[in-house]
Parts: C-alpha cells; sequence; structure tokens
C-alpha cells in the first residue's frame, strides 16, 4: 500500500537527508543575512554549545559548525548508499513530509500550550534573527539532543550493561530529554530553573525522542523548527 511504502522509505536516512538539507541552508543563510557582533550571541543553544567545543579544538569561527555538520550529514547519507536501490525517491513523499511536520508541530503546540510553558524564548528584537534561530533549533537541537546523544548514550549503556538495542536506545532517549530540557536554563539567555518548567521540557523532550524514532530525524527536525516558527508567529502578532 502507498500508505506503508511512504511511512517506511521517509524514515530511511536518504529521506531524511533530502528532507533537511533546504533546512539547513535557510538558518546558515539566515545566518549570514544577519552577521553582525550580535550574531555570535544569537545563535541557537545547542550549535553556540557545539561552537565552544570545536574551539577547544582550534576551530574558530563563524561557519565552521555548519560547515562540519553539513560535511557528516553527507558523510551519513554516502554511507547508507547501500540502502539507495531499495529506495525510491519520490517528490510527492516531500510534499506530504512537510504536511506531516506541520501536524505533528501543532500536536506539540497544543501540547506545550495547555501547560502553558513554550520550547522557545525569542531573544533578538530583530525578526529575521528571530526566524533563523526558530529553524536553527529545529535542525541544530535535534542533531545535538537527538542523532547524536541517543547514539552516544545508547552505545555507552550498551558497551557498560550490555542492553538490547531497543532498551538502551529508550533509556538513552529519556536521559537525553532530562539534558535537552536542562539546557533551557543554561548561559546568559537561560530562564530561571523551576521544576515544574524543567518536566514540562523533559516531557517534550520524551515525544520528540518518539518522534525521532518513530519517524526519523527529518520530519522531527522539521516539527521542531515549525512549532518554533508557530510560537514566534504567535509572540510577534500579539
Amino acid at each position: 500500500m502507498w500508505i506503508n511504502q511512504y511511512w517506511n522509505n521517509t524514515r530511511t536516512p536518504l529521506y531524511s537527508f533530502l528532507f533537511t538539507v533546504p533546512l539547513f541552508f535557510i538558518y546558515e543563510i539566515g545566518i549570514f543575512l544577519t552577521s553582525s557582533i550580535d550574531m555570535i550571541y544569537m545563535r541557537n543553544g545547542a550549535d553556540a554549545l557545539m561552537r565552544q567545543i570545536l574551539s577547544a579544538f582550534g576551530l574558530n569561527g563563524f561557519y565552521w559548525i555548519g560547515v562540519i555538520f553539513f560535511l557528516g550529514f553527507t558523510s551519513v547519507f554516502i554511507y547508507h548508499r547501500k540502502y539507495w536501490k531499495d529506495i525510491e525517491i519520490h517528490s510527492d513523499y516531500l510534499l506530504v513530509m512537510m504536511g506531516e511536520s506541520l501536524l505533528w508541530a501543532i500536536g506539540l503546540y497544543f501540547f506545550m500550550a495547555n501547560v502553558y510553558i513554550l520550547l522557545m524564548n525569542p531573544t533578538s528584537s530583530i525578526l529575521i534573527q528571530q526566524v533563523t534561530l526558530a529553524v536553527g533549533a529545529g535542525i541544530y537541537e535535534e542533531i545535538l539532543f537527538r542523532v547524536i546523544l541517543i547514539a552516544a548514550i545508547g552505545s555507552l549503556l550498551g558497551f557498560i550493561f550490555q542492553w538490547n538495542q531497543v532498551l538502551r536506545n529508550w533509556i538513552a532517549m529519556i536521559i537525553a530529554a532530562g539534558i535537552f530540557s536542562s539546557f533551557h536554563f543554561i548561559g546568559e539567555f537561560g530562564d530561571y530553573f523551576s521544576f515544574n518548567i524543567f518536566m514540562v521540557r523533559f516531557l517534550a523532550g520524551i515525544l520528540l525522542g518518539v518522534l525521532y524514532f518513530i519517524r526519523g530525524f527529518g520530519i522531527t527536525a522539521w516539527a521542531h523548527a515549525i512549532y518554533d516558527l508557530i510560537i514566534l508567529t504567535r509572540i510577534t502578532t500579539q
């Protein structure tokens, strides 16, 4: 059936790569168009943290993080080429993926709205910077807190406890959700710590983790970015 082919194919790294590349370029173009001293501090927290880690290895510069992650993402894409022969590229799938991401984003919005906590707090007064940060949160926070952290923590748990892959990935996802929530309280633009706020964002991290497991990185990144754009629209129109 069409739905089964769509569901299975769009979870693959191939579709995630194709679907996420525009998001990546939108963010980097936004950074380029708003290059200023302020943007050093305005970039989303996940990418700021990763830039600090890279600077410890002598990789300084405004665009290093984008270059490295694009190269890394491309490497993963090429590594999975062995699966390409089993996957057909359907342009209509990409359009449906956009609609699906919108539905997941709306679901996340209503969940967070009911508890009166937002994942995004715009820190810039310039609209293009706010849009850039919203888009960047989708791709960089999902890369860091879902793709990298879940894989790293899962591998560590498997090495220490010899758990099966399913169990260690789910435990890793929960731990990554806790780190994701904690991260919002760190830094100059972080929120004041509140256990209630921590728990709500922790649950949001779990929801995004579950979405990552069942639908892959591409849809999760777009859903997160669209959610942030919905929040931005709501705040600016008010």
